[in-house]
């Protein structure tokens, strides 16, 4: 027994030396990015804020020396009983979805990956959510707080690990979609959710129109609807929850059920399906889900019950941009064209103004990412 007793003892000794070890080193790495930061501010030296590059092409083309932050990684903590994690921002998006499988939870968003190196921070930072979008919320309803380094080099901390934390501004939720210009994320801690105990996808044959207005129909249903889409000939809805619920609603919905649905899904997320992957020049709509069908000239996919819509075409931007506006919404340039130029929709003054202050205040030397996402900052 007292050999026992001492190999136990043993092997406790050199886990907790190892787990010490691993966190000296991430936090020698956090103070690392923190004064490289505060070098390149003193010196007006602008900084490319790199994770795994996987969505390098999403936004304006920026310059500036590397800050590579995809080593400061590693779960920080999970709860799966408070539903909630807390990960480095380097982290790899696949290491944090093998951890919250493995208790039966998922990131309730479906964050793009666009590659095996995407990285938590990045998901964050480009703000971009999957299919389940408007059915789970997006990334920015579902992060609780954030750990940054600012534009002086400053270690600030926002929010907590509960919905509900703090009063004041949501000052977190901020650097979701800022393309890193406000800060360089160190933690993010976002609410996870159960996995779906039944999943089925159906399809059903119809148009746009009458796509759009069935999507309508549903939404104001109680119905456990997770994803719907229409690529341009068929109409696919997934249905998630308790079996009976989604026994009961896919009696009612109709359709034919699609064998693998779980893979049209990831291939919809991951932009691997030919309209999304071989359009040359592709733009992103954020239109009111009951918006018409467009005539303009190109390919059409609708997502998040219309209003996501996926438009491959060659037309000006500004036709384009006008396009959006006509149905109620806005236009990015999502991927290809020229990123030098200006590829989010044109803000209005009184939000540029705001985008502006807000980029003085957390960056005032301008060295985070500058011109990721508007020319002027």
């Amino acid at each position: 027994m007292g050999v026992g007793t001492a190999q136990v003892e043993k092997r406790s000794t050199i886990l907790v030396s190892w787990i010490c070890i691993a966190v000296t080193k991430q936090n020698d790495l956090s103070k690392e990015i923190q004064d490289r930061v505060r070098q390149a501010a003193a010196a007006r030296t602008a900084l490319r804020i790199r994770g795994g590059d996987t969505k390098a092409f999403y936004g304006r083309t920026t310059t500036g020396e590397k800050l590579d932050v995809s080593g400061h990684r590693d779960i920080v903590s999970y709860e799966p009983t408070e539903l909630v994690i807390t990960a480095r921002a380097g982290t790899p998006l696949d290491e944090v979805e093998a951890a919250l499988a493995e208790k039966g939870q998922v990131l309730p968003f479906e964050p793009p990956h666009f590659g095996k190196a995407a990285t938590l921070g990045g998901a964050v930072a480009c703000g971009l959510s999957g299919p389940s979008r408007p059915y789970s919320g997006a990334v920015r309803d579902l992060v609780l707080g954030v750990v940054c380094v600012n534009g002086r080099g400053e270690r600030l901390s926002f929010g907590g690990q509960v919905m509900k934390n703090v009063a004041g501004y949501d000052v977190s939720r901020l650097m979701v979609g800022a393309m890193g210009t406000l800060g360089v994320l160190l933690e993010v801690s976002l609410k996870v959710l159960p996995r779906p105990a039944t999943t089925v996808t159906l399809a059903l044959a119809t148009d746009a129109d009458q796509a759009i207005t069935t999507m309508n129909a549903w939404a104001a249903q109680p119905l456990p609807i997770s994803a719907t889409c229409h690529d341009g000939e068929l109409l696919r809805v997934r249905l998630a929850g308790a079996e009976q619920g989604v026994t009961a609603a896919r009696q009612k919905l109709g359709g034919e059920e699609v064998p693998d649905g779980d893979t049209f899904w990831a291939e919809l997320r991951e932009h691997r399906l030919p309209l999304l992957s071989e359009a040359a020049t592709l733009w992103r709509l954020s239109v009111p889900a009951a918006a018409p069908a467009s005539a303009a000239e190109g390919t059409w996919l609708l997502d998040w019950g219309g209003a996501q819509r996926w438009f491959a075409s060659e037309l000006p931007a500004d036709t384009i941009q006008q396009q959006a506006i006509a149905l109620g919404g806005h236009a990015t340039l999502f991927r290809g064209g020229d990123r030098t130029g200006e590829v989010f929709h044109p803000l209005a003054p009184p939000i540029a103004t705001l985008h502006r202050r807000l980029k003085q205040a957390f960056d005032p030397d301008g060295i985070l990412n500058p011109g990721r996402m508007y020319r002027e900052w």
